[in-house]
């Protein structure tokens, strides 16, 4: 498979001894949804600035679209869209008007269709009602829609998105997902970086898990998730008691919340239907059995034992 982004040994260290990034290989595949995951400050922003020749790496190397960045900054970055660590807006032109100002900055784009690509890059963020609203009256979400709409106003083969739902409300996160899917469905290559492990299951089809500076691992989604345990829930409103049975058996109770029970799963030598039965046999009221499968975050506790703490 083709790839768009491939990094070798890519290190940054900062003035003052701070590893920021250390050692990465990424690669990611062309038509992909990559999700880049981490907690806050684990080097995500950093190697997506390195790949957009915003800096410079310490040592190691990045292709981006089969260039190597930042030397061939020049060819590469009029074919992706980028916003990183939030627009860079003009608070006092509408929104409309910062859109034109990036188009016309654009050396390729035709000033003879520059209104219909903007309005269109409005209209595919839903902002178009508000086009004509200063920026600095902009939310936050409205400012992080209008910075993906300059992202949008030409055709891309590559869109990097750090952080793209920071600050929106949950329907827009719904809308912006939804919009990164049609964009992959086009034949865009995504690469979203985020601290949400929901987002990223939600919305891609690979992803690269980040940990202080480090990469941890990488690969579809759905290989990662598989590559943890999931959990055994039980939901009874018998809790004591299904829990002392449970913890007979050599089952670890993990939470308990209301009528449920969420344990580490049973050993795979130990039968399903005789632990629920065990349950039964004492008069637990069994109303759900049955182990949920591992999510990105179970596949980042088994990695590194940590928590993952979205606050940084």
């Amino acid at each position: 498979m083709a790839t768009v982004i491939e990094t070798r040994e890519l290190t940054k260290r900062y003035r003052g001894g701070q590893l920021a990034v250390d050692r990465l290989s990424l690669t990611v595949p062309e038509g992909a949804v990559f999700g880049f995951l981490g907690p806050n400050g684990s080097g995500k922003t950093t190697t997506i600035r390195m790949l957009m020749g915003l800096i410079e790496p310490t040592s190691g190397a990045a292709e981006v679209l089969g260039r190597p960045m930042p030397r061939a900054t020049r060819a590469v970055l009029p074919q992706v869209g980028a916003l990183i660590e939030g627009p860079a807006l003009y608070g006092f032109l509408s929104g409309r008007d910062n859109l034109l100002r990036y188009d016309s900055a654009d050396p390729t784009a035709d000033p003879r269709t520059r209104k219909a690509r903007v309005d269109g890059a409005l209209e595919r963020v839903g902002l178009r009602a508000a086009a004509g609203k200063k920026a600095k009256a902009y939310s936050l979400g409205m400012k992080q829609r209008l910075g993906l709409a300059a992202a949008l106003l030409q055709p891309r083969r590559l869109l990097v998105l750090d952080e793209p739902t920071n600050g929106l409300d949950p329907q827009g996160m719904r809308e912006i997902r939804t919009l990164v899917r049609e964009l992959a469905d086009d034949g865009t290559t995504v690469f979203l970086s985020s601290h949400l492990l929901d987002e990223i299951e939600q919305v891609c089809s690979h992803a690269a898990v980040m940990a202080q500076g480090r990469l941890i691992t990488q690969g579809p989604v759905a290989e990662l998730a598989a590559g943890a345990r999931g959990k055994l829930v039980v939901t009874t409103p018998d809790i004591i008691d299904a829990g002392r049975v449970l913890k007979e058996c050599g089952i670890t109770v993990l939470t308990t919340d209301g009528d449920r029970i969420t344990a580490e799963p049973p050993p795979p030598d130990m039968d399903l239907a005789a632990l629920n039965a065990a349950l039964v046999t004492v008069g637990v009221r069994v109303r759900g059995f049955g182990v949920e499968r591992a999510s990105l975050e179970d596949a980042f506790v088994a990695l590194t034992g940590e928590g993952f703490d979205v606050a940084g």
